[in-house]
């Protein structure tokens, strides 16, 4: 049973939520929520330490405080948040290696629980319908967040052989949706006209924030070493997603959607690295059995309903037939795609 736990990660909001319902659990005696940067949300009864994750400090906080348990939260998907690509992965990488390390030195630490994701997985034409735990992705991801979660993972893994007597827990999560949590995800959703890729329709997973915040409490005032999938049931298309949201969409041709990536990017309208174009293109399924099985979690938001809780607070409304035409022809004349509309919906119409 974790006694002091060490939460990383908690000047974001989801961090700072799981830090004030962990110290408010009876099984847990103390809360010690780290970062950088202080948080701008109410910690409860948790008590914030500031450290930099990069700096041998965290060796010193965790020792002088005697931390059984480290729940690691500090993996960063937005570069701009970060303060650009480079610092990202410094906070996401450099940062794990000397938390681990100063685990690895600690024989009060028990038990380590590291917030991971499905993106892991990559994303390709070759993927398997749902990947298991046990799968390999079909092509590794080269860059930006989920190349920092895959190196993560590697360290995760080092460590757990290093001291097989601590209890590791990876979760890796689809992605998190709510009313409340902003991701590049959120973002795309809510463009004023969503960019897809032309013929493809991508199957979506996401997680509920809260049901977040229950599995990560769960492995951490319990004994689930191991690694798991976390989502929530069901799957949904890409362009069930869209019509949910009332946005009309811009099909781009797949030659093109680097090239329109950058040009998000450079705007900072939405954060497209090439795992997420891959993503929004060929999509990802993961299987949960093992989450329910042996975890014992069942989230409390299938993937649709969570994706409703989001869209209740962002929707527009559904447009008409004849606004959603007209806003798709002036997004591919903006964009230099002819006949992107027709072309749009000849795929629609083929798919049934």
């Amino acid at each position: 049973m974790a006694r002091v736990v060490l939460v990383t990660g908690v000047s974001r909001d989801l961090g700072s939520r799981f830090a004030r319902r962990l110290a408010a659990d009876p099984g847990v005696d103390r809360v010690l929520a780290v970062d950088v940067v202080p948080p701008r949300h109410d910690l409860g009864d948790a008590e914030f330490v500031r450290v930099d994750l990069r700096s041998p400090v965290v060796s010193r906080v965790l020792a002088r405080e005697s931390i059984d348990t480290v729940v690691h939260l500090n993996v960063i998907a937005t570069p701009q948040h970060a303060g650009g690509r480079a610092t990202m992965k410094e906070i996401n990488v450099i940062g794990t290696m000397q938390l681990l390390a100063a685990c690895q030195r600690l024989p009060s630490v028990s038990k380590v629980v590291v917030k991971s994701s499905t993106a892991v997985y990559g994303a390709s034409p070759a993927d398997p319908a749902m990947f298991t735990e046990d799968m390999e992705p079909r092509a590794l991801p080269q860059s930006g967040f989920a190349k920092d979660a895959v190196e993560v993972e590697s360290y995760v893994r080092g460590f757990a052989r290093r001291r097989p007597d601590v209890a590791v827990t990876t979760l890796r999560f689809a992605s998190v949706i709510g009313p409340r949590v902003r991701t590049p995800m959120t973002r795309y959703f809510t463009l004023p006209v969503v960019p897809t890729v032309l013929g493809f329709d991508a199957r979506l997973q996401f997680v509920h924030e809260d049901d977040l915040l229950e599995a990560l409490r769960l492995v951490t005032v319990g004994q689930s070493p191991g690694t798991f999938n976390v989502a929530g049931d069901g799957v949904m298309m890409l362009s069930q997603a869209i019509r949910r949201m009332g946005r009309p969409t811009a099909p781009v041709p797949a030659f093109a959607v680097a090239t329109f990536g950058q040009m998000f990017r450079a705007a900072r309208l939405a954060d497209f690295t090439p795992e997420q174009l891959s993503y929004l293109t060929y999509g990802r399924g993961v299987d949960t059995s093992r989450m329910r099985d042996d975890l014992g979690f069942k989230p409390a938001h299938t993937t649709a309903e969570a994706f409703q809780t989001f869209a209740s607070v962002h929707e527009q409304g559904l447009l008409s037939s004849e606004r959603i035409a007209a806003a798709e022809e002036e997004a591919a004349a903006f964009l230099g795609v002819r006949d992107v509309r027709d072309e749009a919906e000849g795929v629609r119409q083929g798919h049934g």
